[in-house]
């Protein structure tokens, strides 16, 4: 599979594209997706998951966000 950049997908991304953004396998995006943690929708028959490009932005800055301020967590929590 070729790789994905930003001009050249749509709205809405496939599992597999979403995979392939995020450096993981198609099954973790799928637990993503199912746990709520990720939001998309189905769409079509057979009814396929599909996520939002903006969606998936959005989770990626929100994981960037985590990540900062569990950062700044343990630097508190090590200057005690």
């Amino acid at each position: 599979m070729d790789a994905v950049s930003p001009d050249s997908i749509g709205r809405f991304l496939t599992v597999g594209d979403a995979s392939e953004i995020l450096n993981i396998s198609a099954d973790e995006v799928l637990d993503l997706v199912r746990s709520a943690e990720l939001p998309a929708i189905r769409v079509g028959s057979p009814r396929r998951w599909r996520i939002e490009r903006l969606a998936l932005e959005d989770f990626i800055a929100g994981k960037y966000e985590e990540a900062r301020r569990m950062g700044l967590w343990r630097e508190i929590a090590a200057a005690s």
